[in-house]
């Protein structure tokens, strides 16, 4: 690792997830990652959470959770894990946290664009924003309603990031990452319209990690502030505690860790 800011201790204030009925059900998708390894481990221990999922290209074996395997590079297997994961019930909480920055071939976010690269920009867009699309389309139908005496909180997220915000595109560069998370968002407002129709009770929302101490980030941490480089265990507990607060009207927003809404 690069020298860099010390990265923030373990949250350990975890949030009761309240506003998610007894017994809910989860699934993490890319959650070999250091975020998404985080959410699967603080879901399993959570006493209020009965089954976890963790979904991800290698399988991964994490202890406590369901692993399934998914592949972008194939969208039956991305169907064949979410219906997987709701074959007992209905999912209350989905979060894509899959991603990427630096691609298989080493090649990194561009200085100029004169670096764009085409089959760059087409591995970035697939991991960050095909792959994520690929989970709603099955997701959302599995998300639960409960029914109108008792309707059931529901969420679906996936991992952004505050450079996909155009408005706040001040330095420029990183085009592949900017515009595969821009895009990325427009997905997640369009899927929140239409969810709005179906499962009223339930949000669609992107969600910014911060920076996390993880081997997406290494590269860049040497210019993060002190004290903001975050452990994959505190992002990964900010996160639950901005699933937990956030409600259907705030679907199609996205939030960072300390639950701000960022500008599109």
């Amino acid at each position: 690792m690069l020298d860099g800011p010390k990265a923030q201790p373990i949250c350990l204030c975890m949030t009761d997830l309240a506003s998610f009925p007894d017994g809910f059900r989860a699934l993490i998708v890319g959650a070999s990652g250091g975020v998404g390894r985080a959410l699967t481990t603080q879901l399993v221990d959570h006493s209020r959470c009965a089954e976890v999922f963790a979904a991800s290209r290698s399988g991964v074996d994490i202890a406590g959770a369901q692993s399934l395997s998914i592949n972008y590079d194939d969208p039956g297997s991305v169907e064949d894990a979410v219906l997987a994961a709701a074959e007992q019930g209905p999912l209350h909480l989905v979060i894509v946290a899959s991603g990427v920055l630096v691609d298989d071939a080493g090649r990194g976010p561009e200085k100029s664009w004169r670096q764009i690269d085409a089959d760059h920009m087409m591995d970035v867009f697939k991991i960050n924003t095909l792959g994520p699309a690929l989970v709603a389309r099955s997701a959302l139908d599995t998300l639960a309603k409960g029914d109108k005496t008792a309707p059931e909180k529901a969420v679906f997220a996936a991992l952004s990031a505050r450079v996909g915000s155009i408005s706040d595109n001040r330095l420029g560069g990183w085009h592949s990452y900017r515009a595969s998370k821009a895009a990325l968002n427009q997905i997640l407002k369009t899927c929140a319209i239409e969810l709005a129709r179906k499962r009223p009770h339930a949000a669609c929302i992107g969600l910014h990690p911060g920076t996390v101490d993880t081997s997406l980030s290494e590269p860049f941490q040497g210019n993060v502030p002190d004290g903001k480089l975050f452990t994959p265990a505190y992002s990964a507990g900010r996160l639950l505690q901005v699933v937990d607060q956030v409600t259907a009207e705030q679907s199609g927003c996205v939030f960072d860790w300390a639950g701000d809404i960022i500008d599109p």
